[in-house]
């Protein structure tokens, strides 16, 4: 038995706060008392001394600050600007300067050409910050023991930075394949045909209202838990309990959030400066008074154990060998297969391997869900786009003999606009170009930042993806008709480093990132949207409530009926279509 005497912890704890003390005089000295390079660019007041506009940003109402920061200039009182209602917003907005803790300044983005520069021009020099990469480092583990450092997302691949990105992602890029997704999409319609079956029973005696958040979120996880694991962890259907690793799954992000300063500014200082080994670690997050951090601790325990467990099994299995494991055709399975090919420089260690588990669980489910509960709540407020989607779709079962394939799925033209308008709305040191001069609080113009090293960078999807001077007046409108016919040239010209930029027909959009970091798995994510689309909007009608929607910032964009609820909601009238 290990005690913390033993160990010197107590010690341990005075040397960490003398650290943790000296660090914090250092930063309010140098961020209170020294100007710094970005004092020049406009930007809104501190919401707080301390925590600067940090809970403006991460706020449920973060999304309209994020878009006042680019659109209304009386957030910018030093522009002196009125803003003409009538008129495209200034460019000015494109990039801001925001306050994080302690007079740490932030730049909010939104510029196209400095977009460029960040995702594949300089995407060395732009890597993802500390408080994320701290996630998924391996160094502090202890023995089966999950160490604290991955109190947001334990999570490898989209953290991941330099040559241990390149080689995950090279040994990933089989793995998500057209080749693979086709042999995956009879799963995407039989997850869908039990969803398909339970709204059917709901509505036998009539239109009934149903909470479809909680529905979708099911589809999705066992989506992703069949096609990724090759295992069922919550069946679709009713009174049907929760597995406990998909409980400790839904649990980790409300409870990360209760932790964002702790995991934002003190474990990357930790890590950074190698204070302390994994195993005391663990230690002093089990001996400091905070309750989330032990509930964190908890979470990360269960999801390692299971992870674990099926790794082991289907490591067992492919040692057996044999044709039965040839035929399996999940995510884990055809990585584990190709990892035994890899060459010793290019193979995961087992710790990597096992790591992947929660990186498809996250990356598949909860943004999967959260996009496809949006499409829902547009199609419900635009009864006449449902219906034209309603006629594509049963013309298109009348001339297919079955369920349609990879390719079928791909050719239907208005379900495609769909997917790509609802997407487009989802919501060392270095210089950043920039494609228009920002006007700077000096009056002076701006046409590039210098950006000293450790800047942090708050990159604005949204803002991007509906921008007026890209997209034109109707940016910040829902139409899918805009992807049936040529793009203008503003979007052609705007090189948005989106990951469809590169292909025939393009999709020119932030919502997946660009260049390495792009999403792997965007194909996976918009196949299983269109097929969920295709089944449940032939034979159901969705209408909206009386009671109104709101849509909150939760680290994703969630609909809720009350604000100061935390679990996202959305009930819809559900009905059979006529």
């Amino acid at each position: 038995m290990i005690s913390l005497n033993n160990l010197g912890i107590d010690n341990y704890l005075k040397y960490v706060y003398a650290l943790l003390a000296g660090w914090l005089i250092w930063g309010i000295v140098r961020r209170f008392l020294f100007p710094h390079p970005f004092d020049k660019i406009p930007g809104p007041a501190k919401g707080s001394f301390i925590s600067g506009n940090l809970f403006e940003v991460f706020g449920p109402n973060g999304l309209e600050f994020h878009h006042s920061l680019t659109k209304n200039c009386t957030l910018i009182p030093l522009l002196e600007v009125t803003p003409n209602p009538n008129s495209l917003p200034p460019p000015d907005g494109k990039v801001v300067r925001t306050f994080g803790l302690l007079n740490e300044r932030v730049l909010f983005v939104s510029d196209p050409k400095a977009l460029q520069y960040i995702f594949l021009k300089d995407q060395d020099l732009y890597q993802q910050p500390n408080q994320i990469l701290l996630n998924s480092s391996r160094a502090m583990r202890a023995g089966q023991h999950a160490s604290f450092d991955l109190s947001v997302a334990p999570s490898l691949t989209v953290i991941l930075e330099g040559d241990q990105h390149k080689r995950q992602r090279k040994m990933l890029n089989p793995v998500f394949s057209i080749a693979h997704m086709k042999k995956m999409i009879p799963t995407f319609f039989a997850v869908t045909y039990d969803l398909r079956d339970v709204l059917l029973r709901k509505i036998a005696d009539g239109p009934q209202e149903v909470e479809m958040v909680s529905w979708l979120t099911r589809v999705a996880l066992e989506i992703i838990s069949l096609c990724g694991m090759g295992k069922s962890f919550s069946p679709i259907a009713e009174n049907q309990g929760e597995h406990r690793y998909i409980s400790s799954m839904k649990l980790l992000g409300p409870v990360g959030r209760k932790l964002l300063l702790l995991n934002k500014y003190i474990l990357p200082w930790i890590i950074n400066y190698k204070i302390g080994t994994p195993r005391m670690h663990r230690l002093v997050a089990d001996a400091l008074p905070f309750p989330s951090l032990h509930k964190i601790c908890e979470i990360i325990d269960v999801m390692h154990e299971e992870s674990t467990q099926i790794y082991d099994s289907k490591k067992k299995a492919l040692a057996a060998g044999g044709k039965a494991d040839e035929e399996q055709k999940d995510i884990l399975n055809i990585l584990m297969r190709e990892n035994l090919k890899a060459s010793a420089e290019n193979k995961l260690e087992d710790d990597e391997v096992i790591a992947q588990i929660s990186t498809l669980m996250f990356g598949a489910s909860d943004t999967t869900s959260s996009a496809f509960v949006r499409i829902l709540w547009l199609l419900a407020k635009h009864q006449d786009v449902q219906a034209k989607l309603r006629e594509e779709i049963r013309g298109a079962k009348l001339n297919f003999e079955r369920e349609p394939d990879y390719e079928q799925l791909a050719s239907l033209t208005y379900l495609d606009a769909v997917c790509r308008e609802t997407l487009r709305m989802a919501l060392a040191d270095t210089v950043l170009p920039l494609s228009q001069p920002i006007k700077g609080t000096n009056g002076k113009d701006i046409r590039e930042i210098h950006i000293p090293r450790g800047t942090v960078m708050q990159i604005s999807i949204q803002e991007t993806n509906q921008d007026p001077e890209i997209w034109g007046p109707d940016s910040g409108e829902w139409k899918p008709e805009r992807w049936l016919s040529p793009l203008p040239d503003s979007v052609l010209n705007a090189r948005i480093q989106g990951v469809y930029s590169h292909l025939p027909e393009p999709h020119f959009s932030m919502t997946f990132i660009g260049g390495s970091k792009a999403c792997i798995g965007f194909k996976f994510a918009e196949m299983e949207i269109k097929v969920i689309l295709y089944v449940l909007i032939e034979l159901f009608q969705f209408d909206l409530p009386k009671k109104e929607i709101f849509w909150k910032f939760t680290g994703l964009v969630s609909p809720s009926v009350d604000l100061n609820e935390l679990k996202p909601q959305l009930p819809v009238i559900v009905s059979r279509a006529l």
